[in-house]
């Protein structure tokens, strides 16, 4: 694809949420990440096999590859609107294989799948996992428990999860600055559009909940977890990041 070409292609799409660096210097007008280096992904996944959940544009799809991944499969649902777009705003797949033919990647090796969560398998997504991405999806999971363990069921190692959190800001508590004290292991429910108007927002988990949602879905190893930023200015930078691995299996 020239540069033009795709130029052109970028700037049809009407809402990018990714900003993604193409080759010949072309940029997706996207804003996450914020923080690249904040989600702790290895630099090096050389053989790996990654499920990258709620993909949208393809950011962590696209650097898992260039990472040395052996294959990625990325999911959504297009279900989140961020409480702001329209339907036609989220244009499907279309941003995600523009991305995919200028890197030049075959679908053998970075395959993309529109499925809900509460619906992967083996069978369906083709095999299992090293690896799970589960960026900027759980709290919008009705079922956060139930997702989880869809993702453990997939997975033989590691997931990495990025999650709204309440410990700085609680929507029921006052806002921003008025969160939950360090420690504490609860979660806030947003049965409408209680949190950042969008009603795709289910749940905020603090820190150490979403520690231990990893860990009752089997992630039971080398569990981390801390914040994008110690001290966030604004709801977006309220995120939380958890780890954690799957035990070493042996045999008899």
């Amino acid at each position: 694809m020239d540069t033009e070409t795709l130029r052109r292609r970028v700037g049809e799409i009407k809402y990018w949420y990714h900003r993604i660096e193409l080759p010949n210097g072309v940029v997706t007008p996207g804003w996450s990440p914020i923080n690249q280096a904040a989600y702790r992904v290895p630099s090096d996944l050389t053989g790996k096999r990654i499920l990258d959940v709620g993909a949208w544009d393809g950011y962590w799809t696209f650097e898992a590859l260039k990472r040395g991944a052996r294959e990625v499969v990325a999911i959504d649902d297009f279900s989140d609107y961020l409480g702001l777009l329209k339907p036609e705003d989220r244009t499907a797949w279309k941003s995600f294989d523009t991305c995919r033919e200028a890197f030049g990647y075959p679908e053998d090796r970075c395959k993309r799948i529109e499925i809900s969560l509460y619906e992967i398998s083996e069978k369906n997504l083709g095999g299992r996992f090293d690896i799970v991405f589960c960026f900027g999806t759980l709290y919008h999971l009705r079922h956060p428990l139930l997702g989880l363990d869809k993702l453990a069921g997939v997975c033989d190692g590691q997931i990495i999860v990025e999650s709204h959190i309440c410990d700085d800001h609680g929507v029921y508590r006052g806002g921003l600055g008025r969160g939950y004290p360090p420690n504490e292991i609860v979660a806030e429910f947003y049965p409408a559009n209680n949190m950042g108007g969008n009603a795709s927002n289910w749940w905020g988990p603090t820190l150490k909940c979403l520690a231990a949602w990893i860990y009752a879905a089997g992630f039971t190893q080398n569990i981390q977890a801390w914040k994008l930023t110690d001290q966030p200015q604004h709801l977006s930078q309220c995120r939380g990041f958890a780890t954690g691995f799957k035990p070493t299996k042996t045999s008899n």
